[in-house]
């Protein structure tokens, strides 16, 4: 259930991020001794700009193992296993639920793209991940949870 940031929490995003947080967000997924994993961005910045990214790993262990997994050549072996149409679907769907979120008097840019701003395809298996993690139908962050199962 989504969770308004303590300050601890606020800490640790920076610490992961390695900067503050640009936006507001609510912590998504927690990790078993309570730290934040995913957390779920608002649609816009405080400036009006769009936030395309609406669910973000912050959990420093399981980005570190899907980095390694994306330097071996992750995204392109996700994009070959993963039907394209399921692909679609799933930036469809993850599209939807973003713009969602906007308030109904929002009348400027708008984020755009599907799971972390991708229009088609794979392009960050961590977006993809996080959406899974949060209960998103994702095929990819499914096979992203394979993945990791099957290196360890």
């Amino acid at each position: 259930m989504d969770q308004k940031p303590t300050k601890e929490d606020l800490v640790f995003v920076t610490e992961s991020l390695g900067r503050k947080p640009e936006g507001l967000f609510e912590v998504a997924v927690r990790d078993e001794a309570g730290n934040p994993r995913v957390i779920r961005n608002y649609p816009l910045l405080p400036n009006g700009k769009p936030m395309p990214t609406m669910y973000w790993l912050v959990d420093p262990l399981i980005r570190s193992k899907i980095g390694t997994l994306e330097s071996q050549g992750g995204v392109k072996q996700a994009e070959k296993e993963c039907d394209p149409k399921s692909i679609a679907e799933a930036h469809d769907r993850y599209r939807k639920e973003r713009d969602h979120q906007l308030p109904d008097f929002h009348s400027g840019p708008k984020p755009s793209g599907g799971v972390g701003g991708t229009r088609k395809g794979v392009k960050c298996l961590h977006a993809h991940y996080a959406w899974f993690l949060v209960g998103g139908d994702d095929p990819v962050g499914e096979w992203v949870e394979a993945a990791l199962k099957e290196a360890t």
